[in-house]
């Protein structure tokens, strides 16, 4: 039997679920300055699908394709399984350890792999197929601990890895003088918007959240330090980012977390259990899929 690891540069829960701590801007590595939580209401949670088999079940992540299909990563069950919008499996596709799945402006599905420990030895990368005739190819390889991705206006994905970020070229060419100027320990989810990426890490502090221009992976903001109270760091797992510019972060204590970086406030909307993704349903403002480290899938509607 496999033993089971803990994926993406993760670690157990040290506390129970509290309430979150603090957000801020400061300098790279530096410790942000507390700030008011602002009042948040509250968002519901409803399984949307149960879990098959709790742990091996596992959603790492979720994502839609064109269609509106929604596609799950197993992780330990080693595959993507997609389920149509009455919720029934239509289809699973062999990736070893996905992590993130994202729809490519080409119409195609890439879904990082390797995200797991093994990535040391055994690395990973990202595959590609048709959603509708699912035959991965690997786009790119050579990665160690490969996690989220997402996509540009130009059609660069940017995958966060152990390491730091990765650029890829629509190519799949791996742009090497970008790539050796975003290194961040413990990157975990991402998400583009305009020219700017914002990351989830979990380095040194475990559970930052950064903001930094696409052309110029230095100029890091410090947004937010999430806590499970003062002095206990949170794990920040998957974001997302609507269409006001609010991050809604997943954390390891089962926080979903909105960060507002115009106002620099963050205050949790929802407790519950782990959850390690996110995504907006298509054509709903208001509602939010997560997975969970349990497997189920939670619908999630927010309060505006």
């Amino acid at each position: 039997m496999r033993k089971l690891h803990r994926p993406g540069n993760r670690v157990w829960p040290v506390a129970a679920l509290l309430a979150l701590g603090c957000a801020g801007i400061g300098a790279p590595g530096a410790v942000a300055e507390p700030v008011a939580v602002a009042a948040c209401a509250p968002a519901q949670a409803a399984t949307a699908m149960p879990a098959g088999l709790p742990i091996l079940d596992w959603s790492e992540n979720v994502g839609y394709d064109a269609q509106g299909n929604l596609w799950v990563s197993r992780l330990y069950r080693n595959e993507v399984q997609r389920y149509d919008s009455a919720g029934r499996l239509t289809a699973t596709v062999p990736v070893e350890f996905p992590g993130a799945v994202r729809l490519g402006p080409d119409g195609l599905l890439y879904v990082v792999f390797g995200d797991s420990p093994t990535s040391v030895l055994r690395p990973g990368g990202v595959v590609r197929f048709d959603p509708d005739d699912p035959r991965p190819a690997v786009f790119a390889s050579g990665f160690t601990m490969p996690n989220g991705a997402a996509f540009d206006a130009n059609g660069n994905l940017y995958v966060a890895s152990g390491p730091g970020v990765i650029r890829i070229r629509p190519d799949g060419g791996v742009d090497q003088d970008w790539t050796a100027r975003a290194k961040f320990s413990g990157a975990n989810g991402i998400v583009v918007r305009d020219n700017a990426i914002y990351l989830s890490m979990n380095g040194n502090p475990l559970g930052r959240i950064v903001r930094f221009p696409i052309d110029d992976p230095g100029n890091v903001t410090v947004l937010a330090d999430l806590a499970v109270s003062p002095g206990i760091p949170d794990f920040a797992d998957d974001l997302l980012i609507d269409d006001a510019g609010v991050l809604y972060v997943t954390t390891l204590t089962g926080q979903l977390v909105r960060v507002d970086p115009s106002t620099n406030t963050a205050c949790a909307v929802l407790t519950g259990q782990p959850m390690t993704s996110v995504v907006a349903v298509p054509g709903r403002s208001d509602e939010l899929l997560a997975g969970t480290e349990g497997g189920a899938i939670l619908r999630i509607r927010l309060s505006h």
